[in-house]
Parts: C-alpha cells; structure tokens; sequence
C-alpha cells in the first residue's frame, strides 16, 4: 500500500498585490515541516508540486531537510482554483457579490479586513459552485474538480509497489481530495477547503485504485503561534 502525503503551502501574502509569494510566517512554517521530517529520517519516493510560486518555495525549503530527496517534479494539476477570477470576473457578473466585494474594500486597511473579506469570498465561493454564472475565463468548479481527480489518479496509476509520495498543493485542492476519497457530497470540498491550515498535512493510503483517507489537517510540527489559515 502506498502513502500520498498533501502539504498545503505556508502563509501567502494573501493581501498584497502580489499574493502568490511567502511571507516570513510561511517560510518559518516550511522550515519546521522540513526540521520535523528530518527527525523523523522522512523519506519520499516521489515529490511532485503545483506550478505555483507559494506552492513551490514551501517544497523546496521543506525538502531541503531531506537526507535524499528525489527531484521535484511540477504539474498544474495541482495548482489552486482560480481565485483571483472568482473575486474579480464573476464577482464583476454578480451584483450582490460586488456589494460585498465594496464592503470588504472600505474595510480593506482595518483590523477586520480578514472578516469582511471572508463574507465577500465565501460568497463568491458559493456562487462559483453553483455554476449558475459561469462568465467566460474563470475555471469552473466542475473543471477544477475533474483537473485533480484526473491528477490524483495519474499518481496512484503511476505507483509502483509501496511508495511514499509528498504533494505540495493548495487548500482547495486538499479539500477535493478528501470529499473525493471519503465520496463526499461535492460542497464538503469547500467546507474543508476553510479549514485546512497553512503548512498542514494530509495524509491518504492508496492501492489498487483505492484511496482512503487516514490523516488531515495535521500542524503538530508547528508550534501554536505558528498556525495560521490564509
């Protein structure tokens, strides 16, 4: 039986105009993933990554600690839903979302910008699972859902023997895994996608072309003050 072990990427700068990078936080929280694997001598057969650039600096600073690590190897499979059209393109076709979207920015410089800001996009969100408003260049979330399934079943294709696979990834992407393999109803993709920390590890066994699920969400190689959701 084989091991895919899904890290999300450490804290983005999710507020600055360009969010796709680490901050300090999420470099620290990489290193400690890196430092609570090599403790424990982790090693990984494969490690594949999304495309991204958060998703990328968090496998190379965690790998980094591995005694042998295998190459990295990218795919956009593994990339996050389009966030950036969700909140920009559909928002634009839905008037109660630009609503909320102004909301958010007249709070955008305050201590409650988080808050409001979460209103806005879990509302996007919602809309963007309906399907109902599908304006042309945003990735559906039926697109998004089929890119990773078709992801995940090209590693567990790919599986010779017992092997232990690490995957850098995004939340989203770690919440489709889970409501995929525990054969969820679509939504519960979402709800888990608002639960899954920064730097967290999810863990699924695979073989034969069936994967369950046997750790989520996991941050005990981080310490409280390190634990952060966006």
């Amino acid at each position: 039986m084989s091991t895919l072990t899904l890290v999300r990427h450490g804290q983005a700068t999710a507020f600055a105009k360009n969010s796709d990078r680490l901050t300090t936080l999420g470099e620290q929280q990489a290193n400690k993933l890196g430092e609570a694997w090599a403790l424990q001598n982790v090693s990984f057969n494969r490690i594949l990554c999304g495309t991204l650039q958060r998703q990328r600096h968090t496998a190379e600073i965690a790998c980094s600690y591995l005694a042998q690590c295998p190459a990295l190897e990218y795919s956009s499979a593994f990339n996050e839903y389009d966030d950036a059209g969700v909140t920009t393109t559909l928002a634009d076709a839905v008037p109660e979302l630009q609503a909320l979207r102004d909301i958010y920015l007249e709070h955008r410089q305050s201590e409650d910008r988080n808050k409001y800001f979460q209103q806005f996009f879990e509302s996007a969100m919602g809309v963007w699972m309906a399907g109902q408003v599908q304006p042309g260049g945003v990735e559906t979330a039926t697109a998004f859902f089929e890119r990773v399934e078709t992801g995940l079943r090209k590693i567990m294709a790919d599986a010779i023997g017992n092997q232990r696979i690490a995957l850098f990834t995004s939340g989203g992407v770690i919440g489709r895994t889970v409501q995929w393999a525990t054969a969820a109803p679509p939504a519960t993709a979402l709800e888990l996608n608002w639960r899954v920390r920064n730097c967290s590890v999810t863990e699924f066994l695979f073989s034969n072309g069936r994967i369950s699920l046997d750790l989520f969400n996991a941050t005990c190689h981080l310490p409280p003050d390190m634990i952060s959701y966006r």
